[in-house]
């Protein structure tokens, strides 16, 4: 059997989630991770991100049919304020991570700062 570590797996989940133009049952997400995945595990990872507000899911028949809330940037964004959140010094931490930045990255954000998304 395929080990995948938790993060890995809810990251291989969501990508199916944001690859499906509609909503996905765990049976097809597990079916499109393929690598012999037992349901309980997809579901678990699913409800898993549910309880986290990275997906929503309806009930169709009897049967949850999940998407995504955000994009993976948006998502990533989220995970980067939660870390940035539990630091006393969020200025070091800022200018530390600034400062790690090559040219492209350092341009996107400010971009972004100015406040045209950073595309």
């Amino acid at each position: 059997m395929d080990r995948r570590a938790s993060g890995r797996l809810e990251a291989e989940v969501l990508a199916v989630l944001w690859a499906s133009p509609e909503p996905v049952s765990a049976e097809e997400v597990r079916r499109r991770l393929g690598g012999g995945l037992a349901h309980t595990t997809v579901s678990t990872i699913l409800a898993r991100l549910h309880a986290k507000g990275a997906v929503i899911r309806e009930l169709v028949s009897r049967n949850y049919v999940y998407r995504p809330v955000l994009d993976e940037a948006g998502l990533v964004a989220g995970r980067m304020r939660a870390l940035l959140e539990d630091q006393r010094d969020r200025v070091g931490v800022l200018s530390q991570f600034v400062a790690g930045l090559d040219r492209r990255a350092l341009e996107a954000l400010r971009r972004a700062l100015e406040g045209d998304g950073g595309r």
